[in-house]
């Protein structure tokens, strides 16, 4: 049996996103197979991984909001931002207050600035900046606007702090630990990160590496439409030769000639009532965009 759908894994510690996908490319005996977001090696939780024809809905739910459980603790800067890095200052005798603190974090929700870590696997000149750190060498990097939805469950028990943050992708929530510690003005570093979720998958769907065998594989999987259920859905009444025409990957309009009302980037697009892809918005109407449909 082909398997298509999306599988969300539990990713355990000190284990890479590719890592993930290349133990279930073994596990499930296919090639396709692509994961949504990586997930640092230290970093646990949600890493929805699609197999088969999923495989074209990565750049879709790599898009999506994401929600993490962190712990960080105050008074040590590390060359990673996280326990995992080397020290590289540290504050003694600093004395903050819960009130101090809880304000500080508060004042990242919103749209912030954020530069990359240099520990990270973000690319310039072709080359990782994580295999630039570990040479040694340290670049400027621009800021990049990233937008902290939440901040909730703040627990503050003497140096450590633990809270949950709901961000947009490519957010660094080891950076945002280390900002809060510069802007107490005594340094900071995480350590602890669990991803709760990425919309529209949560912990209680993920399943763990040890539990997942080809033959329960099916059990885990949640299908195209399901994954994408966050879109809107359009149902275009067609005919056999409009049928044919998206079938053979015509260039199709559906809003030529219909009273659809698009104010979404991307719609779950149905013919006839039956699932067939993923329709996209443009100036000149609504096309489809990747088709599912056998």
């Amino acid at each position: 049996m082909e398997l298509n759908g999306v599988i969300v894994i539990n990713k355990p510690q000190d284990m890479t996103s590719h890592d993930v996908v290349a133990i279930l490319r073994k596990k499930l005996k296919t090639k396709k197979v692509g994961h949504t977001g990586t997930l640092d090696p230290m970093a646990t939780g949600v890493l929805p991984v699609c197999i088969g024809r999923a495989t074209k809905l990565v750049d879709f739910l790599m898009d999506q909001k994401k929600g993490y459980r962190c712990e960080m603790v105050l008074g040590i800067e590390t060359d990673t931002q996280d326990r995992w890095g080397t020290p590289i200052n540290r504050c003694d005798g600093f004395d903050v207050s819960e009130a101090q603190i809880l304000s500080v974090i508060q004042s990242f929700i919103g749209e912030i600035d954020q530069i990359p870590p240099m520990y990270s696997a973000l690319k310039v000149g072709g080359e990782k900046l994580v295999d630039l750190a570990r040479k040694g060498i340290v670049i400027e990097r621009e800021a990049r606007k990233r937008v902290i939805y939440s901040i909730t469950d703040i627990a503050v028990r003497h140096h450590t702090i633990s809270f949950d943050v709901s961000c947009s992708k490519g957010t660094y929530i080891r950076t945002l630990c280390h900002d809060i510690g510069l802007k107490l003005g005594c340094y900071g570093h995480m350590t602890k990160l669990e991803r709760i979720y990425t919309e529209p998958f949560v912990i209680d769907q993920a399943v763990t590496l040890e539990q997942l065998t080809l033959e329960n594989a099916a059990e885990y999987m949640i299908d195209v439409e399901t994954a994408i259920s966050y879109m809107p859905m359009i149902n275009i009444n067609g005919n056999e030769a409009l049928i044919r025409a998206v079938s053979n990957g015509h260039r199709i309009n559906f809003a030529r000639d219909s009273n659809l009302t698009l104010d979404a980037p991307f719609y779950r697009l149905h013919i006839n009532q039956v699932f067939w892809g993923i329709g996209e918005r443009s100036p000149e109407g609504l096309f489809m965009k990747k088709v599912f449909k056998d």
